[in-house]
């Protein structure tokens, strides 16, 4: 019977969630004026968003997962005994990572490796890699387990709403936005991750407690079901997190629990603080 693992990137926010499987992470690379720092290792949810705060004049950026440092961790797996790999990875369209997997499973011999490509981020991502890893614990093969991840990557979503587009721009991460450009700094618009995993603009919206309310609006009207996970991520937005899991508690009486979980550094980087976004995944069985 092959041995299994599973590898996700850090944009899953996996870090910050207790588990106990072993789930292996591609962490990526934070560029902060001259300094770098390897996500969650060198730097922490909390304290980047204090910098971010504190120093507006410089201007994050960041570098993905190096191939090689990607064929350590297949080598690693191998060592450990392990004969086959699933990866998941950040939106083959946000980030370089999913190709990079995928060159490093060209690089190594005896360990057959699967990539898969999440279409998402955070808490989405995230449910993808512990859903893999309970479904190695019960003994399923790789090919039952890539079916179940398709299954929740057609069945998973994120409305965001970030406080300004300059991150989202400088950063190159936003299609779909040449008419919000003109009026960069004047909307607080409602974004989305589309099926192709794309992050484009839904509505422009003029103030931030409106955009808000949009999203725990389209989020309920538009896509609550039952059997649904409702989660919050946020990049350091404190009250706010609490006043929208207030409302969403109060609207959905099906529903008992909102967990949220921070954006980690790296995709806080291009969301910029106080981003708040509400996502939904298939409840795991």
């Amino acid at each position: 019977m092959s041995k299994i693992g599973v590898v996700v990137c850090g944009n899953s926010g996996i870090d910050y969630i207790k588990h106990d499987y072993d789930i292996r992470v591609m962490r990526s690379v934070l560029l902060f004026g001259e300094d770098e720092y390897t996500d969650f290792i060198d730097i922490k949810a909390e304290d980047f968003y204090t910098m971010l705060v504190d120093k507006p004049e410089l201007h994050p950026s960041t570098a993905q997962t190096a191939t090689g440092v990607i064929l350590e961790i297949y080598e690693d797996l191998k060592k450990d005994g392990y004969d086959e790999v699933i990866v998941i990875t950040v939106s083959s369209k946000l980030s370089g990572t999913y190709e990079g997997a995928r060159m490093a499973a060209g690089m190594i011999e005896g360990l057959k490796v699967t990539v898969f490509d999440s279409l998402t981020v955070s808490f989405a991502e995230a449910t993808m890699a512990l859903t893999a890893a309970e479904m190695i614990k019960q003994g399923k093969k790789v090919t039952e387990i890539i079916d179940k991840l398709i299954e929740i990557r057609e069945h998973q979503g994120i409305l965001i709403s970030v406080d300004t587009l300059k991150y989202l721009v400088r950063n190159g991460r936003l299609s779909g936005a040449s008419g919000f450009l003109g009026s960069l700094l004047k909307i607080k618009p409602m974004l989305h991750i589309t099926r192709e995993g794309r992050i484009e603009p839904l509505e422009k919206i003029r103030t931030r407690q409106k955009a808000i309310n949009r999203i725990i609006e389209v989020y309920v009207n538009d896509n609550h079901k039952k059997n649904q996970e409702v989660f919050i991520v946020h990049a350091s937005a404190g009250e706010t997190v609490e006043d929208v899991r207030k409302i969403l508690l109060e609207k959905l009486p099906d529903v008992k629990e909102i967990k949220d979980y921070p954006l980690t550094p790296v995709v806080g980087a291009h969301a910029g603080p106080n981003a708040l976004a509400i996502g939904w995944v298939p409840k795991l069985k």
